[in-house]
């Protein structure tokens, strides 16, 4: 982290700092992974953990009156002394897979940063923006959204360059209501970007209306543009992300590989795994709505040619009244794809067909009976219920 004087984080709570510190060097809210040098933020009930983190070499540890206040302030206070590119990733699906290739295209020719996993949220943000340090260029950081205001919250301290709406599609609909008011959260992105900023985004009629400042330049990323290099991966959504990764790596002048570019994706994201018989897991657990389970979907049937497809599926969240709507529209693509080996996980998810359990636990010995050798697997579902489980257990 560029340095900052504890004058600065004084006033936002309560400070314990060691005698000779006058300075801090990083920023953490896990006091194990504290260290030398580090400002400790006490968040939740991190209170307790204060001695301990000065203990592994905090030069200091707040205690704030707001929590997310502080730590905007302070990852605020990183940026304002940052020369580095930011690029700020917000979409309904794919911004975790997007910010992983685009990080895999900049880090060979530039010194860049990004946030851990999906960090993304009022902690993992500002957590981010304090990993710059000073010799940092670029700085990639995901924008989550549980409702209207949040993005316009984050990127007030990340003050993004760029911004890049990945896609507009039915997430968050119990707190949004609507796929519009999805677009128009997203697109307070693009209401933080500077004059001169750049917006990229694909070619989503819903975000229209956000384009319209005629001080931004805005790249629109064409589906069926070539990809000049071989990946590490197949799956015709990562291929949709990649291009968007492309199109800022080309706003960045960041040079394209010349062969192949490999990218190690986020956990429980877009992994694979060896089966007995030939047989392949494919992990995209992490979460689910009804694109990325559509894409999903069909990578499966792309990756699992000539072989007996099995899903594991679970029910999608936070869809509000039209939910049941979803999930019948996932079952019909299972029947249209002809994958008739389902295993439903969760309430909402009897719409899918197939053999119906109420747990992930279930789930796993339900997929141990069932599995033979050359099985290809899918398990997905959203981050509620739990389906890491089934994937820990089939590859034991």
């Amino acid at each position: 982290m560029i340095p900052l004087e504890l004058d600065l984080i004084e006033p936002l709570g309560r400070l314990i700092a060691r005698p000779w510190a006058d300075v801090v060097t990083g920023m953490q809210v896990d006091s194990r992974r504290i260290e030398e040098g580090d400002l400790f933020v006490a968040v939740g009930g991190g209170e307790d953990f204060v001695e301990h983190a000065l203990a592994r070499g905090a030069s200091a540890a707040l205690v704030p009156a707001d929590a997310f206040a502080a730590l905007a302030s302070i990852a605020g206070a990183v940026r304002d002394r940052s020369n580095a590119r930011v690029v700020g990733i917000t979409g309904s699906t794919g911004k975790t897979s997007t910010k992983d290739i685009l990080f895999a295209l900049c880090a060979p020719h530039r010194r860049t940063i990004a946030n851990e996993r999906n960090y993304n949220t009022e902690v993992g943000v500002p957590l981010t923006i304090c990993r710059i340090e000073e010799d940092t260029e670029v700085c990639i950081s995901e924008l989550g959204m549980r409702g209207l205001g949040q993005i316009a919250w984050l990127a007030s301290f990340v003050r993004p360059d760029i911004g890049v709406i990945t896609n507009v599609g039915p997430v968050h609909l119990e707190l949004v209501q609507t796929i519009e008011n999805v677009a128009r959260a997203k697109a307070e992105l693009l209401a933080a970007l500077p004059a001169g900023g750049i917006a990229i985004v694909p070619d989503e009629l819903l975000l229209d209306p956000y384009l319209s400042r005629p001080d931004l330049e805005v790249r629109r990323v064409d589906d069926a543009a070539p990809i000049p290099f071989r990946t590490s991966y197949s799956s015709a959504h990562q291929l949709t992300n990649t291009r968007i990764a492309i199109a800022v790596a080309e706003v960045l002048d960041i040079p394209l590989p010349e062969s192949e570019l490999t990218v190690e994706f986020s956990k429980l994201r877009e992994e694979e795994h060896d089966l007995p018989g030939g047989g392949v897991l494919l992990n995209d657990c992490y979460n689910a709505n009804p694109v990325s389970m559509r894409a999903a979907l069909l990578h499966l049937v792309e990756r699992g040619n000539g072989h007996r497809l099995v899903v594991v599926l679970g029910e999608m969240a936070e869809l509000g009244e039209e939910a049941p709507v979803y999930h019948r529209e996932v079952g019909a693509l299972l029947e249209e794809l002809g994958i008739r080996d389902v295993i439903a996980v969760g309430p909402l998810a009897r719409d899918y067909g197939g053999t119906w359990v109420a747990t992930a636990t279930e789930a796993a010995a339900r997929l141990q009976e069932a599995l033979r050798p050359g099985d290809v697997v899918l398990v997905k579902g959203s981050r509620s219920v739990g389906l890491e489980a089934v994937a820990e257990n089939v590859t034991a």
